[in-house]
Formats: C-alpha cells, sequence, structure tokens
C-alpha cells in the first residue's frame, strides 16, 4: 500500500482532517482551469516546532506495509497526497503511477525491488554533465522553467524554529518521472539558480519534511553531480515507500571521538552516518557537519549520494529496532556522468538505501541480491581512496570539537 494512494482508502481519512494553519485545505489544490493557475499564485505552508514530530512514528509490527489505521496522516501528509494526486488527475505528469510490483529480494540485506518501466523510458535525458562542482547553465533545463500547476506549495519555518534567520523559500513541486506516490522535489529559491551543492538550508527543510510526516517511508535524498543528479539545478527528492529499508536499523560503529561520525557497515554500500534525535541546537549541528563533509566532497570532485529517514541511533541495532531519530547517510562514490543504458538500475540515493527501481520486466523477475551488490559495489570508490575519504571527514568532524 502508498501513502498516496489513488484507492480511497487513505485519501479518504486526509480530506477531512483539521488543517490548524490553514482555513481551507483546497487552497492548495489548483483550479480547474488550467488558464487560471498562471494566477493562481503558490500556497504557503508554514510549520512550526510542534509539527515536527519525533516519537510514536514506528513500523506496525506486520511490516511490511502502511500503518494506516495506527496513524494517522500529518497535516503535511494530507497536504502533500491531496495536491499531489490532483496533478494525477490534471495529467501533469509523465505517466500515470498504478501499484507498482513489489518484491523483498532473498537474502541478508533486505532490498526492496520495484518495477518502474515507464520512469525508465519516459523520464528526461539527464543533462550533460562532467564536473562535481559544474556551475549553473540557465539554458538548460531547471525548475524555472516547469509549468505552473507543477509547483504544490512553499514549505515556510515560522520563526519560533531555530536557525530560522537562515531560512530560505523551498519550493515544493510534483517529479514528473515519479518513482513511488508522492515523489516530489524540493527546490530551495529557483530564481537563485543554485547549482547542484548540498546547501544547509535545503538540507535543514529535507530532514524537517520527514520530520512533518507521520508516515515512517517518507524519505529525503540528495544527488550530486556525477552522483546521478539528472538536473543541475538545486534540488532533493522526497517520497513515500511503504517498506523498511536496510539503512534503518543498519549497525555501525562511531569514528571520532565526540561519536557524531559513524560508519554505516552494513551493506548494500559502507556509508557515513549522521544522527539526530530532534529539532534544535544538534539538528543544526548535524546540518552543519553534513555540509563540511559534501563541501569536501564536492571540491575535491567526489560524486555523492545521501538519504534521509527516520532510524535507529548508532551503535549495535536490530531490523526492529525503535526509530527513534533521524539518519542521515553519506556515500562517497566514483563519479557516473550519464546513465548506463542496459542496467537493471542506476546506482543513486535510493539504490544506496536499499531501493531498487528496475527498469524492465525481464531484470526484475531474474534480478538476485548478489546481482544487485555487484552494479551497486561496482560504483564505490577503490579501498584506498574510500580509506582517505574516512580519514580526512574524520579530521574534519574532530576540528568541531576543539
Amino acid at each position: 500500500m502508498h501513502a498516496c494512494m489513488n484507492e480511497p482508502t487513505l485519501v479518504q481519512k486526509v480530506s477531512p482532517m483539521a488543517v490548524p494553519h490553514d482555513s481551507h485545505e483546497t487552497s492548495y489544490l489548483l483550479p480547474p482551469n488550467s488558464k487560471d493557475w498562471e494566477g493562481h499564485g503558490i500556497p504557503d505552508f508554514v510549520y512550526g516546532q510542534e509539527e515536527l514530530v519525533l516519537e510514536g512514528i514506528q513500523w506496525p509490527r506486520d511490516a511490511p506495509g502502511l500503518p494506516e489505521d495506527t496513524v494517522p496522516p500529518s497535516r503535511f501528509d494530507s497536504v502533500l497526497c491531496s495536491a499531489w494526486r490532483q496533478r494525477v488527475e490534471l495529467g501533469l505528469f509523465r505517466y500515470r503511477l498504478g501499484e507498482l510490483q513489489t518484491q523483498t529480494l532473498p537474502g541478508a540485506v533486505g532490498f526492496v525491488a520495484q518495477l518502474n518501466v515507464e520512469r525508465g523510458a519516459q523520464r528526461r535525458r539527464p543533462q550533460s554533465i562532467s564536473s562535481v562542482k559544474q556551475a549553473f547553465d540557465p539554458a538548460l533545463f531547471n525548475f524555472n522553467k516547469i509549468r505552473p500547476g507543477e509547483v504544490l506549495f512553499r514549505l515556510l519555518r515560522e520563526p519560533d524554529l531555530p536557525g530560522a534567520l537562515q531560512q530560505e523559500d523551498i519550493l515544493v513541486m510534483i517529479n514528473v518521472s515519479p518513482l513511488e506516490w508522492g515523489h516530489v522535489l524540493l527546490v530551495p529559491e529557483p530564481t537563485r539558480g543554485l547549482p547542484q551543492r548540498l546547501l544547509p538550508g535545503a538540507l535543514r527543510a529535507g530532514v524537517e519534511a520527514v520530520l512533518l510526516s507521520s508516515h515512517p517511508g517518507f524519505r529525503v535524498g540528495f544527488n550530486s553531480l556525477g552522483g546521478l543528479a539528472s538536473v543541475n539545478h538545486l534540488h532533493l527528492h522526497g517520497y513515500y515507500l511503504a517498506h523498511r529499508l536496510p539503512v534503518e536499523g543498519a549497525p555501525s560503529e562511531p569514528l571520532d571521538p565526540g561519536g557524531h561520525l559513524h560508519l554505516l557497515q552494513a551493506v548494500p554500500a559502507p556509508g557515513f552516518l549522521f544522527y539526530t534525535s530532534g529539532p534544535g541546537p544538534d539538528l543544526e549541528a548535524l546540518i552543519g557537519r553534513v555540509c563540511r563533509a559534501t563541501d569536501y566532497l564536492t571540491d575535491r570532485e567526489i560524486a555523492h549520494n545521501l538519504f534521509v529517514t527516520r532510524g535507529a541511533p548508532p551503535g549495535k541495532t536490530s531490523p526492529s529496532s525503535a526509530l527513534t531519530g533521524v539518519r542521515v547517510i553519506l556515500w562517497a562514490r566514483k563519479s557516473s556522468f550519464g546513465v548506463k543504458e542496459g542496467e537493471a538500475f542506476n546506482v543513486a540515493l535510493c539504490e544506496l538505501a536499499g531501493h531498487l527501481p528496475v527498469k524492465t520486466s525481464q531484470d526484475f523477475s531474474s534480478l538476485t541480491e548478489a546481482a544487485a551488490l555487484a552494479l551497486i559495489q561496482d560504483c564505490l570508490l577503490p579501498p584506498a581512496q574510500a580509506e582517505e575519504v574516512r580519514a580526512a571527514l574524520v579530521a574534519l568532524i574532530a576540528q568541531d570539537e576543539q
């Protein structure tokens, strides 16, 4: 089951929900006539500290599946899902996403494979990228060139939230080639023409979007240039996937004495784990650390992917460990400029986290855990370079402690 269903179950529950900040939920919906979309304006979704939900968001015991009956959708979920679903009905996507065939691959990892033929065939061709530091080019496709109806709302923090002084307007828009239901892009102030390089305001919006959702399967991620970002204009991805992923509870070991940087040991791929138990100074410090790490990688032309999910605290864990906070996982990887044709899947933020959107039914039916791991490990840095990056990030984090 999905969080943003084309089936009526969740939508019926979504509609009558209390909407504390907004007088009418329908203000997030487009006027019926497309001629009126241009002048419709972008509605604001304003949120405060009280809506960042930390506790009580868990997978049901009989997961996978959607905790529809145990977790009512938050205001963020209600608004995003109803507005997203309306755009489906209005035909604003490149294809209509049906119920995706999904399987958990047998094996120790727990890969969640999904067949998404339309995305493989119909998504926009990725831009020609030659550098992780490539400058923004206004002549190429960017998010200032989308149709008016594609923007759902502007995500705005109330001034009571820490860090609000460096606030940026974040536009939440549909991904017209969706991976899953509710697939959106978080785009900070598109008119500034920011290249695809992670900034603190964008990461903060991503982490807080995860905390605004009461669904344990709403995740956010970032692909750098060379890490399969297809558009060189700063954006993060957000989407619902009603399945646990290996990275939520994978065990880790601390890399620095302060316990701020951990190595996620479990496959699909070793990654750097940053963890926060919630909003406030702890979250602000995490955002600073992650962005210093991604700046280090970008400046050295090292491609990377990042994934934000509710998860267990670092250390020894089990697959059923409680989701007590937010995990931000960062992978440094080989640069890959352009999409590889003929592979079962392309390795970016979803795949490294254990979610495999597969392009063809033949690959979907024949894919094994060993084949998936081989594809992923082929994209990782050689051991000597991986060790160099690890030592550098540990040193970087240690500077914070002084």
